[in-house]
């Protein structure tokens, strides 16, 4: 199986199917990919990309998030200006619509666990249990050494709080950034609040999967544990394998895993969730189902009778 992108498939009375799959399921194992946030709201390009980093588009001509992530910076108050208004709207403003609540509806009486590439907490935030969930490139939410000179993580909310006010925004009562009528606001932070490894000095960076410098620190190895643990107790159960919004960067990680699962566990179904990418091999077609469409508007469809 190649990573290519595969031809879409589409299973006849889909919705129908997948609410009998989860009826009979006793286990659940979700595997989220950037589609199901994208679904509930956090976009990296258009209105929301305006709002957030209009002067930076204007300064230096990228259009989307992602794109300004990567941009060489001259210095770290410029650097960190971007990224702390990044993490704060992707990890400490909720996303603007339920999508995540829905999901959670959907399996909190079942037996579930959680494995995703996503790294904006959406899980956490929205009332997953955190011993059930497995963030495998990382999380918004945690600093680490930039070298790194040691295995260790730091939480960064204060920090990036703090970033964000010095640019002149505000926090409204509900988490949301906001910048005050008539003004504008800065393109850097204050020096005294750039961010520095405690053990080495270096400048600290996210805790993101880029290259290999990234910290599997000691909460990312127990949560490894915990989902071997879970796959190896739950082979005899009755399963479904539900992707949601998972696409071609890293299929490894979770759609070939499941692929794989879903032909060699007996009583396995392999669910595909997707908007206009939803596919399952033809080794696995007959135990699987692929809905295509907005991952929000699927599970709302679900919930109608």
């Amino acid at each position: 199986m190649s990573n290519r992108k595969m031809p879409t498939t589409e299973t006849p009375n889909g919705i129908e199917k997948l609410r009998e799959a989860l009826n009979k399921a006793e286990t659940v194992i979700i595997g989220a990919g950037a589609g199901l946030s994208t679904s509930a709201g956090f976009i990296y390009t258009g209105e929301r990309f305006e709002k957030y980093f209009g002067d930076f588009a204007a300064k230096y001509r990228f259009t989307d998030m992602y794109s300004g992530g990567f941009y060489p910076y001259k210095t770290q108050e410029e650097f960190w200006a971007f990224w702390s208004r990044y993490i704060y709207i992707n990890r400490y403003m909720n996303p603007p619509k339920p999508v995540y609540e829905q999901l959670l509806d959907l399996v909190r009486n079942k037996d579930y666990f959680v494995l995703t590439t996503n790294v904006d907490h959406c899980f956490q935030k929205a009332g997953f249990d955190k011993r059930r969930l497995f963030y495998t490139q990382g999380d918004y939410g945690l600093f680490q050494c930039s070298k790194p000179c040691h295995q260790k993580t730091y939480d960064n909310e204060e920090t990036v709080r703090g970033m964000v006010l010095s640019q002149g925004y505000e926090i409204a009562e509900d988490g949301a950034l906001v910048i005050p009528a008539g003004a504008k606001p800065k393109m850097a932070v204050s020096s005294e609040l750039l961010p520095r490894c405690p053990v080495c000095g270096r400048p600290m960076t996210m805790n993101l999967r880029s290259d290999d410098t990234f910290v599997e620190d000691a909460g990312w190895h127990a949560a490894a544990e915990r989902y071997a643990a879970f796959l190896q107790s739950h082979q005899r159960k009755k399963t479904v394998f539900l992707e949601a919004g998972t696409g071609w960067n890293t299929p490894g990680i979770i759609k070939f895993s499941f692929w794989q699962m879903t032909n060699e566990w007996p009583d396995a179904v392999y669910v595909c969730l997707n908007y206009g990418e939803a596919y399952a091999p033809e080794e696995i077609r007959e135990k699987s189902i692929c809905v295509n469409g907005d991952i929000g508007e699927i599970l709302r469809s679900l919930r109608e009778e």
